[in-house]
């Protein structure tokens, strides 16, 4: 694994998921989480010979609830439970995503409200810190009851059934798998598989991991409007500080401190700051690129409010509270995370749309003050950067698409006894696909603008611009000439795009962006 930290479970934070899902980071439980699993263990099994029903105890689940199950017969209650409703289907779910959902639901049986045995809490953090990672399929969950099948297939892999995916990325039998590591399949008993699969899960671990790719390709989505701005012969005067506390969007504000940072010291910015130029002002997509890329930052932190009070709670139904009773509740309908979900996907796709009418506007002779069409070496030979815009554009209209809110969206289920559901799984898949997306179309965007600055020769980028340049050259080639198999190009950009080194080279001169 490449990375031993030791993450001490019980509350976890956006640091800890991201460790462990991105990074294999190791997982144990701490000795006051062990303390809380206990004491809440021993309440559900006080209540385990109760002639009184309890839900999820001596029950069956959903709209078999109304059945009273005998003592002998619990155990293969929860095996049958975990059984039935690892019933997903469809592509395999990302590795990352799985060590985040297992994360965050031991997360939650840690809080001692949950009323899972010590065995049962401590294989899941051994299964992490083998890196064996359950199979998940893509579609299963409604978002309410938590993200069931998701979750189940998950329990399974933990009693030693099911297929999972070994550290080196083996497909193997869990079972299999388990015996390997040194780990001893758990027997479930009364309330766990219950406890295992009621949860926000996996819709919470997709918003973090989209919240800490948001807040990064923000910073990217800062430079590209910044280096766009500067090699369209743009001003920088609309995003000077006085004029942002006007409207004091802390976003906006930060947003345009980057990109004043970004063009700093410009010589192209300078050459046509004169009396000669007599444009009044830049077209939206330059002048108001502090406010969406700003408004999108605001978007983002406040569904970062929303992660942080989801990893503060216990998720589950029912739940063991502070004084020992053990309640129903709602507290597994996942509307709060499914809504901001939403509103990220809107987001990516907003931004995306502003920085390719920067895209286009480099391309066309007419908006581009001076440079070849297409940025091409010799246009009507060459097309240049012409389909590269294309790509952009169908990337950007797929966003929109993505947009489309699925927490609007609600099938019953459960013979109408789960008659609202959430949809917030769903709304995090096509989010996953919408971070994707706006990854690319700022990586065009940023080869594009590149190029476009280097055709301004021999004025010179700013220092940051010149920085970020020579990042995406170390992997790729942005350089104006003769056409060439510009894919490849396209793909190495991207790659600095998202390993994050062409924010390091812009920070390398501006300091930490904000």
């Amino acid at each position: 694994m490449s990375n031993p930290v030791i993450v001490s479970v019980g509350p976890v934070t956006f640091e800890d998921v991201i460790a462990v899902a991105r990074h294999d980071a190791r997982v144990t439980l701490s000795d006051e989480a062990l303390a809380g699993i206990q004491r809440s263990r021993e309440v559900i099994e006080a209540l385990a010979d109760d002639t009184v029903p309890h839900y999820g105890v001596s029950t069956g689940f959903g709209a078999l609830a109304t059945r009273h199950i005998p003592v002998d017969m619990r155990t293969a209650l929860q095996r049958s439970l975990i059984r039935s409703h690892a019933a997903g289907t469809g592509p395999e779910v990302e590795r990352e995503v799985v060590r985040a959902l297992m994360l965050l639901r031991l997360s939650t049986l840690a809080t001692g409200r949950t009323g899972v045995r010590l065995e049962t809490a401590q294989a899941y953090a051994a299964v992490l810190s083998a890196g064996v990672t359950p199979v998940v399929r893509e579609f299963g969950s409604l978002g309410c009851s938590g993200d069931l099948a998701p979750l189940a297939h998950c329990a399974l892999a933990v009693t030693g059934e099911g297929v999972v995916r070994d550290a080196a990325g083996t497909e193997m039998e869990a079972g299999a798998a388990l015996g390997a590591a040194g780990i001893e399949p758990v027997e479930l008993r009364e309330k766990e598989g219950l406890a295992l699969i009621n949860g926000t899960d996996g819709m919470l671990g997709m918003l973090i991991l989209a919240i800490d790719d948001l807040r990064h390709l923000l910073k990217v989505a800062d430079i590209s409007a910044a280096m766009s701005v500067d090699g369209l012969m743009g001003t920088d005067n609309v995003f000077k500080p006085d004029l942002q506390e006007l409207r004091p969007h802390p976003g906006q504000a930060a947003s345009a401190a980057n990109i004043l940072a970004v063009m700093a010291d410009s010589p192209i910015r300078a050459s046509h700051d004169t009396a000669d130029d007599t444009r009044v002002q830049d077209a939206y997509s330059l002048r108001c690129a502090p406010q969406v890329n700003g408004a999108a930052r605001d978007t983002v932190e406040h569904a970062a409010r929303v992660a942080a009070i989801e990893l503060a709670s216990a998720v589950d139904n029912p739940v063991v509270t502070l004084d020992g009773r053990v309640e129903s509740n709602g507290n597994f309908h996942g509307a709060p995370v499914a809504y901001v979900l939403d509103f990220l996907a809107i987001v990516a796709a907003d931004v995306a749309s502003m920085a390719e009418r920067r895209t286009d506007r480099f391309l066309d002779k007419a908006r581009n003050h001076g440079l070849p069409p297409f940025l091409a070496d010799d246009p009507g030979v060459d097309s240049g950067l012409m389909i590269a815009q294309y790509t952009q554009a169908g990337m950007v209209s797929e966003l929109k698409r993505l947009a489309v809110p699925a927490s609007v969206d609600s099938i019953p289920s459960s013979a109408m006894q789960e008659d609202h559901v959430s949809m917030g799984w769903s709304a995090a898949r096509k989010l996953r696909r919408s971070v994707d997306a706006l990854s690319r179309v700022l990586t065009i965007e940023l080869f594009t603008a590149a190029r476009g600055i280097q055709l301004r020769a021999p004025l010179e980028p700013s220092p940051a611009e010149a920085a970020v340049i020579a990042a995406l050259d170390a992997v790729t080639r942005t350089a104006p000439g003769p056409d060439r198999f510009l894919a490849p190009d396209i793909d190495g950009a991207w790659q600095a795009v998202t390993d994050r080194s062409v924010v390091a080279a812009a920070e390398s001169v501006t300091g930490p962006l904000r």
